[in-house]
C-alpha cells in the first residue's frame, strides 16, 4: 500500500489469521510428510533457520540492529529463490519435509507475528495499520507510524488475535477517535486534515537555514538552483527539483571551486532538510491529497462493512468463549450501532442515494458517490447471514440466530415472495411471530418458541422433525446443490437467545 518505505501491518494481521488456520489444516493431516520442490524446501528451511537464531529476541523490544540482521537474512534468501526461478528454471527434484517441521514453523511464525502485533499497540489502544522503515547506516533499521487507519483496526479484529476485553477497549477508542464521523455515525478511512494552502508549501524553516553556509554563500552569489529566498524573506527548495535526487544531483553540479568545502560538509543535512520539508516518506497518494474518492474526510463503505464482519466475528468468539452477559452485549451496542452506519438503514436524504444502492464512498461535503457493485455488497450478505445464524460446521448446514434480534419477527399479518429452483415464483404468508428468508432458494421460516427445534418439509410431501438445530449431511447436501428436494424447512427459536 505504501511504495517503497512502507510496513503493512495489515498484511501482517491477515497473515496471522491465515497461520493459524493453516495450523488448524497440517493438525488434520493423518500424513506424516509432503513433498514439494528442492527450491522451495531450501526457501523455506533458510527461513526456518532465520527466525530459530532470532527466536530469544521476542522475549524483548526488537532494536534496531537485530531488526536489520533479521531482515536482511529474511530478504536474501527471497532474493536467492527468486533469482533461481527466473534466471535458471526448477531443478525438476522433489524432496519431502514432515509436517512436525511445518507446524514447528508455523508456531515459530506465528510468535514472530504476535510479537510485531503488540509492538504496533498504541497508546490509545487501537493498533497501527502501517509502519514506514528507514535505513540508518549500514547496520540499522528504524521503524515510524503514520496515523490511525480503520483499515489497521478491521484488520486487527479481523486476525483473531484480540480477546473480546481489548476488542471492546479497541472500540471505545475508535468511537472517541478522530476516525469517528458523527454526522453519518460511521467512520473514515483517516482522520480528516486541513492540507497546506500553495503558498503554505515547500517552505524552509528559517532556524534550518541559518545552520547552512552552503545556501548563505549561494544566495550571496546569486546562485538559485538550490534554495530561492522570497520577497516576504521566506526560503523555498528551487521549484524544479522533483525529489531528493534531483537535489543531489544539483549539488554536485555547482561549482567546486567556490562551494567545494561546503558540499563536502553540508550536503547531507541539506538533503535531510528537503526531506523533512516534503516528507515524501509518508506520501500516501489519494488518502494525504484527495478530498473526494477514498480521500480526507471520506467513508469508504466497503471498508466499513468490513468492519462490520469484523466486529460480527469478535462477537460470535465471545459468544462461543462463555463471556460475560456485559461483554456480549457491549461489542453487540458496537455491532448493531456501526450497522445503523451502513447505507441500507438510512434515510435518502441522509445517504444521499437510493439506500439500498451500493455506492463507493461519502465524502465530507455531498452525499454518496461513485453506484456500483462495490465490495460492500459481498460484507453485507455474509453479515446478513451472520446476524440470521445460517452456519456451516464440517459441511452441515446449522441454525443459531444469537445476535438476532426479536423485533426483527413479524407482529402482524406479511406475505413471503420467493424463487424456487424451477424458477416458479411463489407466495405464502407466514404466522405472526415469524422471520423469512431463503437459503440456496429453500425458504427458511424463524418462529419465536419455547424450545429449539427443526420442521423439514420435503418436496413429496414427508415431514422430517428434529429437536436439533443442526441439519445432517444429506439434508445439507441436497439444499448446498440444489436437488430440489427441500420445499422449505421451519426454525423454532427459544427466544432467550434472541437480543
Amino acid at each position: 500500500a505504501l511504495v517503497g518505505n512502507g510496513v503493512s501491518m495489515v498484511t501482517l494481521y491477515y497473515l496471522r489469521r491465515f497461520l493459524v488456520f493453516f495450523e488448524k489444516l497440517i493438525e488434520q493431516t493423518d500424513e506424516e510428510r509432503i513433498e514439494l520442490s528442492n527450491e522451495l524446501i531450501i526457501f523455506f528451511k533458510t527461513i526456518h533457520t532465520t527466525l530459530e537464531e532470532h527466536a530469544g529476541l521476542l522475549k524483548n523490544d526488537i532494536n534496531d540492529a537485530q531488526r536489520k540482521t533479521i531482515l536482511d537474512n529474511l530478504g536474501e534468501a527471497g532474493s536467492n529463490y527468486r533469482e533461481h526461478i527466473y534466471k535458471q528454471s526448477f531443478w525438476s527434484e522433489k524432496r519431502t519435509i514432515s509436517y512436525r517441521r511445518l507446524k514447528e514453523f508455523v508456531n515459530l511464525s506465528l510468535a514472530f507475528v504476535e510479537h510485531t502485533i503488540n509492538a504496533n499497540k498504541r497508546e490509545d489502544d487501537m493498533y497501527h495499520a502501517y509502519n514506514l522503515m528507514s535505513i540508518k547506516g549500514d547496520k540499522e533499521v528504524t521503524i515510524s507510524f503514520l496515523n490511525e487507519m480503520l483499515e489497521g483496526q478491521v484488520a486487527v479484529l479481523s486476525s483473531g488475535y484480540l480477546s473480546p476485553k481489548d476488542a471492546i477497549k479497541l472500540l471505545d477508542s475508535m468511537k472517541n477517535s478522530a476516525l469517528f464521523r458523527p454526522d453519518q455515525y460511521s467512520y473514515l478511512l483517516y482522520p480528516n486534515k486541513q492540507l497546506p494552502t500553495f503558498l503554505h508549501k515547500n517552505k524552509i524553516p528559517k532556524e534550518a537555514i541559518h545552520k547552512l553556509k552552503l545556501v548563505e554563500v549561494l544566495l550571496a552569489s546569486g546562485e538559485k538552483s538550490i534554495v530561492e529566498k522570497d520577497i516576504k524573506g521566506e526560503y523555498h527548495f528551487n521549484g524544479n527539483l522533483k525529489n531528493a535526487a534531483d537535489l543531489s544531483n544539483a549539488i554536485d553540479l555547482l561549482d567546486t571551486a567556490m562551494y567545494g568545502a561546503y558540499i563536502q560538509t553540508e550536503k547531507k543535512a541539506l538533503l535531510n532538510i528537503y526531506e523533512t520539508v516534503f516528507d515524501h516518506k509518508s506520501f500516501t497518494g489519494r488518502s494525504g491529497t484527495f478530498y473526494g474518492y477514498e480521500g480526507l474526510g471520506s467513508i469508504y463503505w466497503h471498508m466499513v462493512s468490513k468492519l462490520q464482519l469484523a466486529v460480527q466475528e469478535v462477537c460470535l468468539q465471545a459468544i462461543e468463549q462463555g463471556e460475560t452477559a456485559e461483554v456480549i452485549g457491549k461489542l453487540l451496542e458496537h455491532y448493531y450501532e456501526i450497522n445503523a452506519g451502513v447505507g441500507v438503514h438510512k434515510s435518502p436524504k441522509l445517504y444521499g442515494a437510493f439506500p439500498t444502492d451500493p455506492y463507493s464512498h461519502t465524502p465530507s461535503n455531498k452525499g454518496a458517490q461513485q453506484p456500483g457493485m462495490t465490495g460492500q455488497v459481498k460484507e453485507d450478505i455474509i453479515s446478513r447471514f451472520g446476524e440470521l445464524g445460517v452456519f456451516v460446521l464440517n459441511g452441515n448446514l446449522y441454525f443459531n440466530p444469537c445476535l438476532l434480534r426479536k423485533d426483527e419477527f413479524t407482529t402482524g399479518d406479511r406475505s413471503f415472495n420467493y424463487v424456487t429452483i424451477n424458477k416458479e415464483h411463489k407466495t405464502f404468508a407466514p404466522l405472526p411471530g415469524s422471520l423469512c428468508f431463503t437459503f440456496c432458494q429453500v425458504p427458511i421460516i424463524y418462529r419465536l418458541s419455547d424450545e429449539n427445534r427443526l420442521e423439514i418439509e420435503k418436496t413429496d410431501g414427508t415431514m422430517i422433525k428434529t429437536d436439533s438445530l443442526h441439519l445432517d449431511t444429506n439434508t445439507s447436501s441436497g439444499i448446498f446443490n440444489r436437488t430440489g428436494e427441500i420445499s422449505k424447512i421451519t426454525v423454532y427459536v427459544n427466544q432467550s437467545i434472541l437480543k
